[in-house]
């Protein structure tokens, strides 16, 4: 019995990571098949004929588009499933990506950004669907090695797209090869059984429930980490829905009706907003804010990273060129990093996020105030390093506090906070160059500052709570056991 016990696990977890290892090349030929559009988007429009402005706007379209949906589409992964919702991403991608290699006028280009703006949050979904499969201590490691596969397609991805552009109709055919690429995802997410990602989830919420100390039976507890109070939603995930119309089949009650999926759009879209709402009034407005902080002052530390070695050390165009491809690789490989590192801090995740933030700021000053080459060099080493950790961080206090049930919505809700940042970076960075070549990564220096100063506040409340919660967990537990 113990041997048929012992031999169903294995196999279980023998499934568990080939589906990991799944969702690893899903994000590799991601940003493998986008970086290859991303370096020649500007210059197809502008061929089109849209002037500097037009193409601005046309250009800003995909952020404003990714800043309103991506909370969205995360919340509703978790309404009604991640295969499901990932499976829709990645075909509307490659439905954009079709009809932008059919864009042959301005109103098509736009009309291509669109499905594209709004759909493509696939690698989002991607981590809520790996937090699903992982338990907390294992989350850092398999986080930073799909962080990691994902940047190495977004380092090749633009050596390919290159080459094809060098043939005549080069973008178009790198357009139709990036939508062939979603499409095989699209492929490759469609073998993954849904039975297996419910089994995976509903075993890695016990899991979490037994190691964190608190119980995640409702989205909006497992949500509220302190001040919210709207505890009376009692949101289910998909899965979870899922697993109790099962439970409803084997008792003669299963309707088709009840499967997530296919719901009404009037009933996913009420449980959306009201997850949304749960996140917006939850007591994680700090996480949220050190993530804007930071986004933005990364941002600015790249703004003017090329102009500004040109202006400061007379470097050519070709250098920068290979020192950002340094950095970037240097940035891929420090995915591998997270895992040892965090067992290194016993997955102290609030200690990790604050020294990292703090070599962060210290690098982008040391930067700033480089006099020669040989610093920029040994700073970009160690910040693409560093930055790498933080975002892993950050992501993992989010699904820790917020509660793995909520994945979708959190890491949604991330992403909406970096693209705020996204638009807030290049401004500015233009009013910081007014003043010097280092504005930008000066005043990059203060937002990071900041962000330090407000993790040295918060740090001491998030262990005070969680120390709380432990302990009202070991309490319950050892009630129950005199009982």
């Amino acid at each position: 019995m113990i041997n048929q016990k012992c031999s169903t696990l294995l196999l279980k977890d023998r499934r568990r990571r080939r589906i990991i290892k799944c969702i690893y090349v899903v994000g590799f030929m991601d940003l493998f098949g986008v970086s290859m559009i991303i370096p020649l988007l500007s210059h197809h429009v502008k061929a089109l004929g849209a002037s500097p402005t037009v193409a601005g706007i046309v250009g800003s379209t995909y952020g404003i588009l990714q800043l309103f949906s991506s909370t969205i589409v995360g919340s509703w992964s978790d309404v009604v499933g991640r295969r499901y919702s990932l499976l829709t991403c990645l075909l509307l991608s490659t439905l954009g990506y079709g009809l932008l290699g059919m864009s042959t006028s301005i109103a098509l280009f736009v009309l291509a950004r669109i499905p594209v703006g709004l759909f493509k949050h696939s690698l989002s979904i991607c981590r809520a669907l790996l937090s699903d499969l992982v338990s907390a201590s294992e989350r850092p490691l398999v986080m930073g090695h799909f962080n990691a596969a994902s940047s190495v397609g977004f380092i090749l991805g633009p050596v390919v797209g290159g080459y094809l552009t060098e043939h005549e109709g080069g973008f178009y055919t790198s357009s139709f090869t990036c939508a062939a690429i979603f499409l095989i995802n699209a492929g490759l997410v469609w073998m993954i059984p849904q039975s297996e990602t419910v089994a995976n989830r509903n075993d890695t919420v016990c899991r979490n429930d037994t190691s964190t100390g608190y119980h995640e039976n409702h989205f909006s507890k497992s949500v509220q980490n302190g001040s919210h109070t709207n505890s009376h939603h009692p949101l289910l995930t998909a899965e979870t829905q899922q697993e109790s119309t099962s439970s409803e089949k084997h008792r003669g009650g299963f309707r088709w009706r009840d499967v997530p999926f296919l719901q009404p759009v009037w009933k996913q879209l009420s449980s959306v907003g009201s997850r949304i709402h749960i996140v917006a009034s939850s007591d994680m407005w700090d996480l949220f804010l050190v993530r804007l902080l930071m986004a933005i002052a990364i941002m600015l530390y790249y703004s003017n990273f090329s102009l500004a070695m040109e202006e400061r050390f007379l470097l050519k165009p070709k250098m920068t060129g290979y020192l950002i491809s340094y950095s970037s690789t240097l940035g891929a490989l420090a995915g591998f990093l997270v895992g040892p590192v965090t067992q290194l801090y016993k997955n102290n995740m609030s200690a990790l996020l604050l020294h990292s933030t703090v070599l962060t700021s210290t690098l982008i000053f040391l930067y700033a105030a480089a006099p020669n080459v040989w610093q920029v060099l040994l700073t970009s080493t160690f910040f693409a390093i560093s930055t790498t950790i933080g975002r892993t961080c950050i992501t993992d206090l989010e699904l820790e506090r917020g509660g793995v049930q909520a994945s979708g919505t959190l890491i949604g809700a991330g992403q909406s906070v970096t693209a705020v940042g996204r638009i807030l970076a290049p401004l500015l960075s233009g009013l910081a160059q007014e003043f010097s070549p280092c504005g930008p990564p000066s005043l990059g220096v203060v937002l990071a500052l900041a962000a330090v100063a407000l993790l040295l506040i918060r740090i001491p409340k998030w262990d005070a709570r969680g120390m709380t919660k432990t302990a009202k967990f070991r309490n319950s537990h050892e009630q129950k056991l005199v009982h």
